[in-house]
């Protein structure tokens, strides 16, 4: 069943709740929606998964100011809105929102990121998907941001064009410039992090590209309870490609005391 929580600004931030146990959020990354986690039955054999929509897509409302910030602040709302301790998996500019909001979570129990990219696609590329966009070519925006932005190879590619969520990325294609943007305008500080203490799991694709490696060994240097797990013989969407491997690593992280 779809709920929906009210975040800071007055928009409603929607989600969908699978299985029983020790709540666990599930951030996804661009185009993605709550559907898009093949991952959930999975986890929810142990914990209870509230999958959200970010905003612009989905079932979710959405802002006339978009920012990372305001980002930040829906999952603030819906950890709120779930009370007590929670735990937050992030994936790719997921990831991105969900680091920025633990600073903000004082009920945060685990912190989950899967690949986040800390600095932008460079500006012409981003000016691509934008020219992209302003022609209708919403496909095309997709299909550049997997190839020439985040460097899927073919076979993850032509996975997820050929996965029934495909259309749904389309329709958010709109939501790419703005979020490649904000992740061009980003700057991460390691000082800001200095003292969230909170356990926190860095995940990463064994062949994943430079481009994804880099910024994960920057967060484990900065963030003083992490530490890396390595995905053999994945890259950026083991969620998709190897689920029970994805879902096992998630566990058995969260199960540490």
């Amino acid at each position: 069943m779809i709920q929906a929580v009210t975040s800071k600004d007055g928009t409603p931030i929607a989600y969908q709740r699978s299985g029983e146990g020790p709540p666990l959020i599930l951030v996804h990354g661009t185009l993605g929606v709550s559907r898009r986690w093949p991952v959930v039955p999975l986890l929810a054999e142990r914990f209870a998964v509230y999958a959200m929509d970010r905003r612009g897509r989905g079932d979710s409302g959405d802002g006339p100011d978009y920012s990372l910030a305001r980002e930040a602040e829906d999952i603030v709302a819906l950890a709120s809105a779930i009370g007590g301790a929670v735990s937050v998996l992030g994936h790719s500019f997921g990831a991105l929102c969900a680091l920025e909001a633990a600073l903000l979570l004082p009920n945060l129990s685990h912190l989950i990121l899967y690949e986040p990219a800390l600095s932008g696609a460079p500006s012409d590329a981003i000016a691509r998907l934008e020219a992209l966009l302003d022609a209708g070519e919403r496909e095309a925006v997709v299909l550049a941001l997997f190839r020439e932005i985040v460097e899927m190879p073919p076979d993850e590619v032509e996975l997820l064009r050929a996965s029934p969520n495909f259309p749904a990325m389309v329709a958010a294609a709109h939501t790419v410039p703005r979020e490649s943007r904000a992740e061009e305008q980003y700057r991460f500080v390691p000082a800001r992090f200095g003292r969230l203490a909170v356990p926190t799991l860095l995940l990463l694709g064994e062949h994943s590209p430079p481009s994804l490696q880099e910024p994960t060994a920057t967060l484990h240097a900065a963030l003083p309870n992490s530490r890396i797990a390595v995905l053999p013989g994945q890259q950026h969407i083991a969620h998709y490609t190897a689920p029970v491997l994805f879902a096992a690593e998630v566990a058995r992280f969260l199960s540490d005391k």
